[in-house]
């Protein structure tokens, strides 16, 4: 081989090997080129997610805020409301008391235990409520006067009019002064009443109302429109009765 075609072998390869190396530092600037372009469209992708997912975050925390604002005002009126309607209700059905009358007998007998009968018989029908339209028994109200309830014996009258002794006598004034407080109110109905088979001293004759559990009772009905309260005591030696009305305003 000549000198001079050695030279042109070397000055290919040279050449080849020059252009080999262009070549790759082309591919390796274009692939770093491309790397970086997708890096950086990953990360402007995630930083658009991470603010959509802020401004849901913002949104969602904003809604739950009026949601619960919206719930906590409208709980605030409803009990606003209802508590308007109760008290309008209350005042609606406001109860007033009214008297209808009263009546007041003697206790004419210094006997401790007719006494006591007449005090346990008074506390027991005391604050009686008798619905309009309804009618009231002695008997079912106040029972029989036995000694278990702390009934004693004192005077009453039998069927032929003799007296003796026997629970529960005075109890009979109480009846008596209950249906004369009765009588004074014309809308107040006379059911059942019976006389004494004697006379008896704390009422005129005509305006008593014997009882005896089981035989005797006294009963009226409250034609009144309203219904009534029966008010009754012992004091100062009175059997007292008082009938009260309950009005609704």
């Amino acid at each position: 081989m000549n000198k001079k075609l050695k030279i042109f072998i070397i000055i290919g390869l040279v050449a080849l090997i020059g252009i080999g190396v262009y070549v790759y530092i082309q591919n390796t600037n274009k692939n770093n080129e491309q790397s970086n372009y997708e890096a950086d469209k990953t990360s402007a992708e995630n930083n658009a997610s991470s603010e959509e997912n802020t401004d849901n975050t913002e949104n969602t925390s904003n809604n739950e805020s009026t949601t619960n604002s919206n719930t906590s005002d409208n709980t605030s009126e409803a009990t606003n409301v209802t508590s308007e309607n109760t008290s309008s209700t209350e005042s609606a059905t406001k109860t007033v008391e009214e008297q209808l009358s009263a009546f007041s007998t003697k206790i004419y007998s210094n006997d401790t235990n007719r006494t006591k009968n007449m005090e346990i018989t008074t506390s027991t029908l005391n604050g009686t409520i008798v619905k309009n339209g309804e009618t009231f028994s002695f008997c079912n109200t106040v029972g029989p006067a036995t000694s278990s309830k702390g009934y004693l014996e004192a005077d009453i009258y039998d069927h032929d009019g003799n007296k003796k002794k026997g629970y529960g006598g005075g109890n009979c004034q109480v009846s008596s002064t209950l249906y004369n407080a009765v009588l004074a109110v014309s809308s107040l109905t006379v059911i059942e009443r019976h006389p004494h088979s004697n006379h008896v001293p704390y009422v005129a004759d005509g305006k008593d109302a014997a009882v005896a559990s089981g035989s005797y009772d006294f009963k009226f009905r409250n034609d009144t429109g309203n219904d009534i309260k029966i008010l009754s005591s012992v004091t100062e030696g009175l059997v007292n009765v008082t009938l009260m009305s309950l009005k609704t305003q």
